[in-house]
């Protein structure tokens, strides 16, 4: 409790404030930044979007499949803008998000080779949904207690 009102307050020393992490991500500029992030991030909504729309066409659970995966891959990629590539890659790979990072990623492959290769929509549709729940993980990772949280929540919803 102590660590989470040391950074709500601003006196925490470890991490840096996000304007100052935007502000040395790269040469863009702030505004270029912010802009590409929007795009990305609107253009994976869009993607997913598109594809749930395509899900109730006949054989529309591939391009579904591909439409839902590329729409998380933009908005995964769209923080790229903020934080620069690499510093985006570091945290990824925290051990803190590891696991959550590798099952999305894993998941990202299976959905489009059950899609697209295996010609399994049952198992296509599995993968989906696993990977919009690995999303939502690895997401949550990035609020301060947010993953204690859903999992109390969860518990006693369960008892």
């Amino acid at each position: 409790m102590e660590k989470l009102r040391r950074v709500l307050s601003g006196q925490d020393d470890e991490e840096q404030g996000l304007t100052a992490q935007v502000l040395d991500a790269s040469s863009l500029s702030f505004n270029t930044r912010l802009k590409w992030f929007a795009i990305c991030f609107v253009c994976g909504i869009l993607f997913s979007i598109l594809g749930t729309g395509l899900l109730w066409l006949p054989g529309g659970i591939k391009l579904f499949a591909v439409f839902y995966t590329l729409g998380n891959i933009a908005a995964l990629a769209s923080t790229c803008f903020l934080m620069g590539p690499m510093k985006q890659l570091k945290k990824m790979f925290e051990t803190t998000r590891l696991l959550a990072t590798i099952i999305m990623l894993l998941c990202f492959i299976l959905t489009l080779c059950a899609a697209l290769w295996w010609h399994k929509k049952g198992l296509a549709l599995l993968f989906c949904i696993s990977q919009f729940l690995s999303m939502t993980w690895y997401s949550l990772s990035y609020i301060p207690y947010a993953r204690d949280a859903v999992i109390k929540c969860c518990s006693s919803l369960l008892s």
